[in-house]
C-alpha cells in the first residue's frame, strides 16, 4: 500500500528538508501525550472501586470492586496485540482513533451501571474501556520511536508518563464527581467518558508516521521507507514471528510482568491502604493517588532518560529492586509523610518500567516493527494487571492483612531482579540477513 493512501507527507520537500519541513515532531509528541493522558485515567481505578465498596452506595466486597479494572488491563493485551499490527500497516492515525472511540464508549456505557448491573460495569469499562485503551496506548509508542530515533528511552517515556499522569486528573475529578450522588457513584463515568472522547478526537487526529526521507535535527536518520520505517546499522528490523523466536522476547516480557504485577498490586489498593495504614480521610486518600500519578507519570520520564545512560538492565535491576524494598515497608508506615514517600517510589518505577521498555524492545528487535513486538510484549501488562490486583486483595481479606499482601508482593520483585542479568541483547544473527530470503508479511 502506498505512503499516501494511509498518512500523507506534509509537503513535496519534507524528505529533502528534513526536520524543518512537513509535520512538526513536538506538535505530534504533545498529541500522543494528551491521547494518553485520557486513557491512563484507568490508574485511578482505587478511588471508584473504594466508593462501590460503600454502604451507602452499592456495598461491594473489595474483590468484586477490583473485577472491572483487572478485566480492562486483561483487555489492554488483546487491544495493543491488533491495533499494533495494524498499525504497521495502515498508519497510526485510524488505529488511535478507532481506539479512543471505544474506549470512551466503553466509560460512557459504565455510567448506567447500577448495584445490580455489575455485568455492565465490566462490558463498558472493562471489556470495552480496556480493548480501546490498548489500541491507543500501542499507537503513541510506536510511532514515537520513528519521529526520535535520536532519543528513543526519553521520548517513549514522556509519550507513556502522560499516561501516568491520567490519574492525577481523574482522581481528584472522579472523587468530586463521585460526591454529587455517592450512592450511584457510576455515574461519575458520563461526563468522564465524554472528556476522554474529546481529547482523543483531537489528539489522535494529528497523528501520522514520518515521511520518506525524514531526518531528526543533526542528520541523524530516520524513517526512509514510505511506511515510516527507520533502519538498523547492523542488523535489519525483525519481524514479530521472528521476536517470538527469541529467548530476550519472553525475558523481556517477563520483567514488565512482575514489575506490573509489583506496582500495580499497590496501585489497585492505594486508596484504600492509604485510609487503612496511615489513617487518611476518602478525600486525603483520592488526593494522594491523584498525587502519586505524577509519580507515575514522572517515572516514565526519568527511567527512560536514565536507561540511555546507565543501561537497560540495570535500569530494570533498579525498579523491580526499589519495589520490591518499598512494598516490604508500606505495611509498616503509619506515619501518612512515610507511607506517601514509599507509594511515590513504587509508583515512580511502575511507571519507568512502562517508559524503558519500548525503547528497549526497540534496541534489541529494531522499530520497523515496533508496534507488533511491543504490543505483544504488552501481555505482561495484561497479565500483571490480573494476577496483582486479585493476589494483594486476596492477601489483604476482610482482615486487612496488609502486612502478609505487601511482604509476598515485594519479595516477587526482588526475586525478578535476577532476570534482567540474564538478558542481553539478541545476536545479528539471529536474523538472515535481508538478502538471504524475502521479508514475510505479518499476515502471511
Amino acid at each position: 500500500m502506498s505512503r499516501t493512501a494511509v498518512d500523507p507527507p506534509a509537503g513535496p520537500s519534507a524528505g529533502a528538508a528534513g526536520a524543518s519541513e512537513g509535520p512538526n515532531r513536538w506538535l505530534i509528541l504533545v498529541a500522543g501525550v494528551l491521547v494518553q493522558l485520557a486513557i491512563g485515567a484507568v490508574y485511578a481505578w482505587s478511588v471508584f472501586a473504594k466508593a462501590l465498596q460503600s454502604p451507602d452506595a452499592f456495598g461491594w466486597s473489595k474483590s468484586q470492586a477490583a473485577v472491572p479494572f483487572e478485566v480492562a488491563i486483561g483487555m489492554i493485551f488483546l487491544g495493543s496485540f491488533i491495533g499494533g499490527r495494524i498499525q504497521d500497516r495502515r498508519g497510526p492515525r485510524m488505529v488511535a482513533l478507532t481506539g479512543g472511540v471505544v474506549y470512551s464508549i466503553g466509560v460512557i456505557l459504565a455510567s448506567f451501571a447500577g448495584k445490580d448491573q455489575f455485568w455492565l460495569l465490566i462490558l463498558g469499562y472493562g471489556v470495552l474501556g480496556g480493548f480501546g485503551l490498548g489500541m491507543a496506548y500501542i499507537v503513541p509508542i510506536a510511532m514515537l520511536q520513528k519521529w526520535f530515533p535520536d532519543k528513543p528511552g526519553l521520548i517513549t517515556g514522556i509519550a507513556v508518563a502522560g499516561f501516568g499522569f491520567g490519574a492525577v486528573i481523574t482522581a481528584p475529578l472522579g472523587q468530586r464527581l463521585i460526591n454529587l450522588d455517592p450512592t450511584v457513584p457510576t455515574k461519575a463515568f458520563l461526563p468522564l467518558g465524554i472528556g476522554y472522547l474529546v481529547a482523543i478526537l483531537i489528539g489522535a487526529s494529528l497523528f501520522r508516521n514520518p515521511p520518506a526521507g525524514f531526518t531528526v535535527p543533526g542528520g541523524a536518520p530516520a524513517a526512509t521507507s514510505a511506511s515510516g520505517e527507520q533502519p538498523t546499522t547492523d542488523r535489519r528490523d525483525f519481524e514479530a514471528d521472528e521476536a517470538l523466536r527469541t529467548p530476550q522476547w519472553y525475558l523481556l516480557t517477563a520483567i514488565l510482568t512482575l514489575s506490573v504485577t509489583a506496582g500495580i498490586s499497590l496501585i489497585s489498593v492505594a486508596a484504600g491502604s492509604a485510609s487503612d495504614v496511615a489513617g487518611l480521610s476518602a478525600a486525603g486518600a483520592a488526593t494522594l493517588v491523584g498525587v502519586l500519578g505524577l509519580f507515575n507519570g514522572g517515572g516514565r520520564i526519568l527511567w527512560g532518560w536514565l536507561s540511555d545512560r546507565i543501561g537497560k538492565m540495570p535500569a530494570f535491576m533498579g525498579i523491580l529492586g526499589i519495589q520490591g524494598v518499598c512494598l516490604l515497608l508500606i505495611p509498616h508506615a503509619s506515619s501518612t509523610v512515610l507511607f506517601a514517600v514509599l507509594a511515590a517510589l513504587v509508583y515512580t518505577c511502575y511507571g519507568g518500567a512502562f517508559g524503558t521498555m519500548p525503547s528497549t524492545a526497540g534496541r534489541f528487535f529494531g522499530v520497523r516493527n515496533a508496534g507488533a513486538i511491543y504490543g505483544l510484549m504488552l501481555i505482561g501488562w495484561s497479565i500483571g494487571g490480573i494476577v496483582g490486583p486479585l493476589l494483594i486483595s486476596g492477601l489483604i481479606g476482610s482482615d486487612k492483612a496488609y502486612t502478609l499482601g505487601f511482604t509476598v508482593v515485594g519479595i516477587i520483585a526482588l526475586v525478578g531482579m535476577a532476570l534482567p542479568l540474564l538478558t542481553r541483547p539478541p545476536s545479528p544473527r539471529a536474523v538472515a540477513p535481508e538478502e538471504a530470503r524475502p521479508r514475510q508479511s505479518l499476515r502471511d
